[in-house]
């Protein structure tokens, strides 16, 4: 069955999914995770989303992760090592009805920073999240179930989102 990319209106049972979740993962990870994090649509209040939960770890090591994939798959997830990005440890569960990604990268991991800059941007500029949220239903009416031209169809948007939050997150640290 091929996966949906159905985007749907925000649901605020979302953060409560991530919290229990996130105390899952950390049942089988225990003391690798230094920190956790809510990241992706999900995690920004108001805005349309699959709804897929996106997890955020910094880990301490991954080879030492590495370590831990049948505990992951105990509790439902499919390792599927970095996946295209180095120095990630991607998992996904649900199958092909995906639930929850995670994420994870050393501390310290330039990604991080990328992430939580463009969920953190998303929830402050409401005007830029109501374009997103436009621009993903577009995407996902015309590439229903083709979660490559889903992607493809954003990643311009995307990367001009991340690049502005990354310079809007280093002027709001100083």
């Amino acid at each position: 069955m091929p996966r949906d990319m159905s985007v749907v209106a925000y649901d605020p049972g979302w953060s409560g999914e991530y919290e229990a979740e996130i105390a899952r993962i950390r049942t089988v990870l225990g003391g690798e995770i230094v920190r956790a994090h809510h990241i992706g649509s999900t995690a920004v209040p108001g805005l349309a989303a699959k709804p897929v939960i996106d997890i955020l770890l910094e880990v301490r090591d991954l080879v030492e992760l590495d370590a831990c994939d049948e505990a992951m798959q105990s509790i439902g997830y499919e390792p599927r090592g970095e996946c295209g990005i180095p120095d990630r440890r991607y998992y996904r569960k649900g199958g092909d009805r995906r639930t929850h990604h995670v994420h994870a990268y050393a501390v310290g991991d330039p990604h991080i920073v990328e992430h939580l800059a463009f969920r953190d941007y998303l929830r402050v500029h409401r005007d830029v999240a109501a374009d997103y949220a436009r621009l993903k239903r577009e995407a996902a009416a015309s590439h229903r179930h083709d979660p490559d031209g889903y992607l493809a169809f954003k990643r311009e948007f995307v990367v001009g989102i991340v690049t502005k939050a990354l310079t809007w997150a280093a002027g709001s640290q100083g």
